[in-house]
C-alpha cells in the first residue's frame, strides 16, 4: 500500500525522495526491520495471550533431557511470523505482481492447516492433531494452485538468453530489455555448465507438440516438492530456536537467487536465466526474515513459545514455492539440507525397523530416535549444542548453494 502512495507522491506531485520507495533493495531493507520489530515488540503479547487462553504444548514421555519442563510452553507461536511478515509484505510490495499473491496464498493456506492442526491438539485434547491424510490433501491442494499459477499465468515468464542485448531501458532499480519473455516450465541444474533443463523434455518422446503437456510433469513435480519441504520443516521443529534459525539461513540464500534472477544486469552477468518480476519476491524474503529472527528471540533456549505446525507447514510451503518460483528447486536439497537429513532420518528409521521386524522378527534402528536432532539428544547432548552445530551445517550448505551461480 505505501508503495503506491509514494509512487504517486513520486511520479504525480514530485515529491522529493519519493522515489526512494521504487528500489527493491530499501523496501527490502525497511521490511526487514519492520518486520522483526513487530515480531520482537508484538510478540511479547501474543505469547501473553497465548498464555491467557492456555495454549500450551502437550510434551509427550520421550525420555528426553529437559523434555517434561516445556510442558505448558505456549504453542501456536507461529502466529508471530506470519503477522510479522504479511504486515511489511503488505505495506512495502507490489500486490498485483503474481509471486507475492502466491507467496501471501501459501503463507495464510499453510498457516490454516498447521492452526487447525494445532487446535486440535490443544483444544480437543488430541495429540495426533489433524489426521495426516486432511495435511497432506492441503499440501497437494496448494501444490495445485500454485504449480497451476506458475504454468498458466501470462506473468510468469523467463528469459533463457539475456546476452548480447542492447536495448535497455531503466525502470526502478530493475532493468528492463526489449526482446519478449517467454513462457517455459524450465529450471536450472546445479552444478552442470548447460544447466537449464526443461520439464517438456521429458515428454519429448510423445512426439511433436509434446510441450502443451508440460504440466503434466510439472505440477506434479511442484506438489512433491512443496509437500516434502513443508514436512521437513515439520520435523526439523522439535528443539528450540532449529527450525526458525535454519530457516532463517536458507531464506537468506534464496533472497540472493530471487535478486540475481529478478535483474537483468546480475543475471547476464552471472549467465543465469532472468526472470522478470521475480525480484519483488526480494521484499517478501526480507520481511520473513526479519519475522523468522524476531521468532528466535523469544524461541531461543529457554524457549518462552514454540511455533507448532502453525509456523512449522507455513515455513516450509513458503520456502518451497520461493524455490520453484525462481527457478532453483533442484537446490533444495543444499539450501535445505537440514530438512532432508531430518526427513530421510525419519523414513530410513520407519524403513528399516519395519524390515528388521518382518526378517528377524524384532524391530532394529538405526538410531537411537527420530529425527535426527533427537538421536543426537539422546547421545547426550544438550539441545543448545545441537542446534548450533545444525545452524552451522545450515550456513555451510547456503554458501555451497549460493557458489553455485559460478561453480559449474
Amino acid at each position: 500500500m505505501l508503495y503506491y502512495l509514494f509512487e504517486y507522491l513520486h511520479k504525480v506531485l514530485n515529491v522529493p525522495g519519493a522515489g526512494v520507495f521504487q528500489y527493491i533493495t530499501f523496501r527490502s531493507a525497511l521490511a526487514l526491520i519492520l518486520s522483526l520489530l513487530i515480531s520482537t515488540i508484538f510478540g511479547k503479547r501474543i505469547i501473553n495471550f497465548l498464555r491467557n487462553q492456555q495454549v500450551g504444548e502437550t510434551v509427550r514421555e520421550l525420555g528426553l533431557a529437559g523434555q517434561t519442563q516445556k510442558a505448558g510452553t505456549p504453542t501456536m507461536g507461529g502466529l508471530i511470523i506470519i503477522i510479522a511478515t504479511l504486515i511489511p509484505v503488505v505495506l512495502l510490495t507490489k500486490l498485483n505482481n503474481i509471486y507475492i499473491i502466491l507467496l501471501i496464498v501459501t503463507t495464510l493456506w499453510m498457516g490454516t492447516i498447521g492452526f487447525i492442526d494445532d487446535y486440535i491438539k490443544i483444544f480437543k485434547k488430541d495429540k495426533e492433531g489433524l489426521k495426516g491424510i486432511f495435511k497432506v490433501i492441503g499440501q497437494v491442494g496448494l501444490g495445485i494452485i500454485v504449480g497451476s499459477v506458475l504454468y498458466l499465468h501470462p506473468g510468469v515468464t523467463v528469459r533463457k538468453d539475456v546476452k548480447d542485448k542492447v536495448s535497455f531501458t531503466q525502470t526502478e532499480n530493475v532493468i528492463h530489455q526489449a526482446p519478449i519473455e517467454e513462457k517455459s516450465t524450465a529450471t536450472t541444474i546445479p552444478f552442470f555448465k548447460n544447466n537449464e533443463f526443461d520439464y517438456a523434455e521429458l515428454l519429448a518422446w510423445t512426439g511433436e507438440g509434446y510441450e502443451k503437456w508440460a504440466w503434466l510433469i510439472f505440477i506434479p513435480f511442484v506438489i512433491f516438492i512443496i509437500t516434502a519441504v513443508s514436512n521437513g520443516a515439520n520435523l526439523t521443529d522439535g528443539i528450540d530456536g532449529l527450525a526458525a534459525g535454519t530457516s532463517a539461513i536458507s531464506v537468506l540464500a534464496l533472497a540472493i537467487f530471487t535478486f540475481v534472477s529478478g535483474n537483468i544486469v546480475f543475471s547476464n552477468y552471472l549467465n543465469i536465466m532472468y526472470i522478470p518480476d521475480s525480484g519483488e519476491m526480494t521484499v517478501f524474503i526480507a520481511a520473513f526474515i526479519g519475522a523468522l529472527i524476531g521468532f528466535l528471540w523469544y524461541n531461543s533456549y529457554p524457549a518462552s513459545v514454540f511455533m507448532g505446525d502453525t509456523g512449522s507447514l507455513t515455513i516450509g510451503g513458503i520456502i518451497a514455492v520461493l524455490a520453484i518460483s525462481v527457478r532453483k528447486e533442484m537446490l533444495i536439497p543444499l539450501v535445505c539440507g537440514i530438512f532432508l537429513a531430518e526427513n530421510f532420518s525419519v523414513v530410513l528409521q520407519v524403513a528399516y525397523f519395519k524390515y528388521t521386524k518382518k526378517r528377524f522378527g524384532e524391530g532394529r534402528r538405526i538410531f537411537l530416535m527420530s529425527p535426527l536432532h533427537h538421536h543426537y539428544q539422546k547421545k547426550g547432548y544438550h539441545e543448545s549444542k545441537i542446534v548450533t552445530r545444525f545452524w552451522i551445517v545450515g550456513i555451510l550448505l547456503a554458501i555451497l548453494s549460493i557458489v553455485t551461480l559460478k561453480l559449474r
